[in-house]
């Protein structure tokens, strides 16, 4: 864990600029494009599968994906992005990983991208220290993305500190009566919809030819339905990302595609 000296233009964006960051890992994905995703920590299947497809073409493309490191669409928007593309900014000392269930997620952003804290190792996640982490990660983002997220939720505070910095947000289509924060935000014009992936990727990215569609071995396989034991044993760590998110469930340990 070091203590961060150089100063980050994006961050006097913020109402007051960090007086302490912190970081563990690869510091010039701060010099990428940066793009910020937030949303539920428990989103629904179509938000998942459409925040995955987003984070990884806008990866794929060279935009580094920023997040809070929560469950939800936090850890999909980091795994799609790849452990080392991405930028994961926590609420609590970067020698704790918080929440426990992504442990492993935010130890591979650490050796391969990069934590960021402006808290000191030990401390521990507390209810304003959630707010502090928000502004950080919508400030570090060109734009903000927001998946889902009701009226009253903590996204919430994103939203207000991305219309305070002046950012842009962009939301996903969804059903009435579904993420209603998202909805009022296109009823009020304060955000803009994401209809089409590939266009919106194109307009930040810096390698645009990668975005193609790659043929996926892992999905192939498991169209087979094999067991679940079966598939550990070839597609281990694959097996656990897909299952968190949604691509894959199990049902009487059966592999089927979600």
């Amino acid at each position: 864990m070091s203590r961060l000296e150089e100063k980050i233009e994006e961050l006097h964006f913020m109402k007051k600029y960090p007086s302490e960051l912190y970081y563990n890992g690869n510091l010039e994905l701060l010099q990428k494009t940066k793009i910020s995703i937030v949303g539920s920590r428990r989103p629904s299947k179509y938000s998942r599968m459409i925040i995955q497809n987003i984070s990884s073409s806008l990866s794929k493309a060279g935009v580094c994906i920023v997040s809070g490191g929560a469950m939800g669409i936090d850890a999909i928007a980091h795994l799609s992005a790849g452990s080392s593309n991405t930028i994961s900014v926590l609420l609590c000392g970067l020698n704790i990983k918080y929440p426990a269930i992504n442990k492993n997620l935010l130890s591979d952003i650490e050796k391969n991208g990069l934590l960021l804290s402006q808290f000191k190792e030990n401390f521990r996640a507390t209810p304003w220290s959630f707010v502090v982490r928000n502004e950080l990660v919508v400030a570090l983002g060109e734009v903000l993305i927001v998946a889902e997220a009701e009226i009253g939720s903590g996204s919430m505070r994103s939203i207000e500190f991305a219309l305070k910095m002046g950012k842009e947000i962009y939301v996903l289509p969804q059903r009435l009566g579904e993420s209603g924060a998202t909805n009022e935000l296109l009823k009020t014009n304060k955000a803009k919809a994401i209809y089409d992936i590939d266009e919106f990727v194109a307009k930040f990215s810096k390698n645009i030819e990668v975005i193609d569609k790659k043929f996926d071995e892992f999905i192939e396989y498991c169209k087979i339905n094999p067991t679940y034991e079966e598939a550990l044993k070839i597609y281990s760590s694959r097996v656990f990302e897909s299952e968190l998110l949604g691509e894959i469930k199990v049902e009487n340990g059966i592999i089927k595609l979600a």
